[in-house]
C-alpha cells in the first residue's frame, strides 16, 4: 500500500471548479474530482499554518492550549508513528515556516525530507544592495517584503519557482519508489499563499486592463483598495491557482502512467482558505473565520472502496487526516488522537462527528454542526484570562522573550501530555475577537454568512456542542471563563 498527500496552502475552495467556480482555469482539479470523493463539509481546526500542521500530525485540536509553535515532546506524530511501524515517510516542501523556530520539529518526524527555499520573504539569497521594487499598492517596506523581491530575481523561469521545484522532487520520489510498497509521500507547496507570484503563462489566462501600481500581496486588514485593485488581485490569485492545478496534474499524470490507482491512497487538501475581498476583508486571522477561510476543499481517493466522482456531506476536519493515514496502513491510532479515520466516510458518507471546533488561539472559539456556525467571542475587552501551555516556547520566528518567561508557572498535566507538566505562560494573542462580538450563522439560508441570526434555541444547542467538545479536548478552565461559558459546564 502507498499513499500520497498533495497539500496546498491558503486554497480558497470558491476558486475551484468542483466547488462551483465557473471562471478559474483548473482542469486538473476537475479531473481529480472525477477520480475521488469530494468533501463538501470539510472544516479547519486550528489556525493558521503550523497549528494546522500540528493537527495533521497529532489528530487533535491545538488552538485551545497554545498558539503557533512546534510539535511538543509529548505529541503523537502521524508520520513518526508510520515510520516506527515500517512505513517509509517522505516530506517534500517549500513551506518555509517548517525551517523557522516555530515549526522546526515537524520535518524530522519523517523518515526523510527535502526542503525547497525561496517562498514569500524566506531569508534565502544573500544580497546586501537594495532590490529593485516597482511602485506598489500600500506602504509595505519590512524585511520580508524586501527579501521577497530578492528571491524573485532568482526565479525568472517557471522551473526555478519553489512550487515547480517541490513537485519535481515529489515526482522524483514517485518515479524512484513506485515499485516499492509501504510508503507515504507528503508533497506540500506554500502556493497559492500570498504573495501571488507566478509566470506570465498563467496570468494570460485572466486578461484584464489593470496596469499599475504593482499589487499581488494583500495586507491582513480590511479592504481599502479600489475596485480595480481588488479585481486585479483576485485574477493574480486565480493565476497562481492555475499554476497549482498544472502541477497537481503532473501527479495525476504519473499515477496514470505508472498504474498506481489500484494501491495508492491520494489526499488533496489545504490548511485553510483565504479572503480576497469577501466580507470586505483580506487574508485571515484578524477577522472572524468566515467560510472562505474555515471551509476548505478536500479530495480523497481510497483504492479500497474505489469511490470516484461522488460528493460527501459528512462533517470532517483536519484532525481526521492523520488518523485516516494511520488506519490505511494498519497502524493503531493512539488514544490521544481525537480525529477519526475517514475510510467509511469516503466509502459511504458515514458521519464521524456531530459538530467540530475551529479557531485561532485567543480569538473566537468557533463551532459548526455543518448547518450552523457559532462564533463565540470573549466576554471582556481585555480578552483575559488567556495562557500558552508549552514545553517548546517559541513564536513563529523567535523564542519567547525573556520578559514573557519571568512569571511562568508549571501547569498540572493535561490528559494528552502523558504525565508531563507544561509551562503556563501569559499569552500575547494575535487578535482580539471581542470587537466583532459573538456571531451565529445559518448556512442553509445564508451560505455566504452575510446575515447573523438571533435564535436563542439554536445558540443554546451550539453552546452545548462547544462546551462538550472543549471539555473533550481538555481545554484549560480559563478558556471557559474567557468566553463566559463557566455556567454551561
Amino acid at each position: 500500500m502507498k499513499a500520497i498527500m498533495v497539500m496546498f496552502d491558503s486554497l480558497n475552495r470558491h476558486f475551484l471548479p468542483p466547488y462551483g467556480c465557473e471562471w478559474v482555469h483548473a482542469p486538473n482539479f476537475e479531473r481529480l474530482a472525477g477520480r475521488s470523493a469530494i468533501f463538501d463539509n470539510c472544516y479547519v481546526g486550528s489556525m493558521p499554518c503550523m497549528p494546522a500542521r500540528r493537527e495533521l500530525h497529532t489528530g487533535r485540536y491545538n488552538f485551545l492550549h497554545r498558539s503557533w509553535g512546534p510539535l511538543e515532546p509529548f505529541d503523537d506524530s502521524m508520520p513518526a508513528l508510520l515510520h516506527e511501524s515500517g512505513v517509509y515517510t517522505h516530506l517534500v516542501s517549500d513551506h518555509y515556516h517548517y525551517w523557522e523556530d516555530g515549526g522546526a520539529t515537524y520535518h524530522n518526524r519523517y523518515t526523510s525530507w527535502e526542503g525547497v527555499r525561496g517562498q514569500e520573504g524566506d531569508f534565502w539569497k544573500g544580497q546586501v544592495r537594495e532590490p529593485e521594487i516597482p511602485p506598489h499598492v500600500g506602504e509595505r517596506s519590512d524585511r520580508w517584503w524586501r527579501h521577497d523581491w530578492i528571491n524573485r530575481s532568482y526565479m525568472a523561469r517557471e522551473e526555478d519557482q519553489p512550487q515547480a521545484r517541490t513537485f519535481a522532487l515529489g515526482l522524483d520520489f514517485i518515479e524512484t519508489n513506485h515499485a516499492q510498497d509501504d510508503w507515504f509521500l507528503h508533497i506540500e507547496t506554500f502556493d497559492p499563499h500570498e504573495p501571488f507570484f507566478t509566470q506570465q503563462v498563467y496570468k494570460d489566462l485572466y486578461p484584464h486592463g489593470y496596469k499599475d501600481p504593482h499589487f499581488d500581496w494583500p495586507p491582513y486588514r480590511r479592504v481599502r483598495e479600489t475596485f480595480e485593485q481588488v479585481e486585479h488581485i483576485r485574477y493574480e490569485y486565480a493565476a497562481l491557482v492555475s499554476m497549482c492545478d498544472h502541477y497537481l496534474g503532473r501527479v495525476l499524470d504519473m499515477m496514470d502512467a505508472l498504474d498506481m490507482w489500484d494501491d495508492t491512497l491520494l489526499i488533496v487538501n489545504t490548511d485553510h482558505g483565504f479572503l480576497l475581498g469577501e466580507h470586505d476583508w483580506w487574508a485571515k486571522c484578524v477577522q472572524p473565520f468566515y467560510g472562505e477561510v474555515a471551509h476548505p476543499p478536500l479530495f480523497i481517493w481510497d483504492p479500497r472502496c474505489g469511490v470516484a466522482g461522488e460528493r460527501r456531506q459528512s462533517l470532517v476536519q483536519t484532525v481526521d487526516l492523520g488518523p485516516t493515514l494511520l488506519e490505511y496502513f494498519g497502524v493503531e491510532r493512539p488514544p490521544d488522537m481525537q480525529g477519526a479515520p475517514l475510510r467509511e466516510t469516503t466509502a459511504s458518507d458515514r458521519p464521524v462527528r456531530q459538530a467540530g471546533l475551529f479557531g485561532l488561539h485567543g480569538a473566537h472559539v468557533n463551532c459548526t454542526d455543518g448547518r450552523y456556525v457559532y462564533m463565540r467571542a470573549p466576554v471582556n475587552p481585555d480578552n483575559e484570562p488567556l495562557y500558552e501551555y508549552t514545553l517548546m516556547p517559541t513564536h513563529i520566528r523567535s523564542f519567547f522573550g525573556v520578559d514573557e518567561l519571568q512569571d511562568i508557572q508549571l501547569a498540572e498535566p493535561f490528559s494528552f501530555t502523558k504525565g508531563c507538566r507544561t509551562m503556563r505562560v501569559g499569552a500575547r494573542p494575535w487578535v482580539n475577537a471581542h470587537p466583532f462580538g459573538t456571531l451565529l450563522f445559518d448556512l442553509a439560508n445564508d451560505p455566504g454568512q452575510e446575515h447573523p441570526i438571533d435564535d436563542p434555541a439554536v445558540e443554546e444547542m451550539m453552546i452545548r456542542h462547544m462546551v462538550r467538545l472543549m471539555q473533550g479536548n481538555d481545554a484549560p478552565p480559563e478558556q471557559f471563563e474567557r468566553l463566559g461559558l463557566t455556567g454551561w459546564m
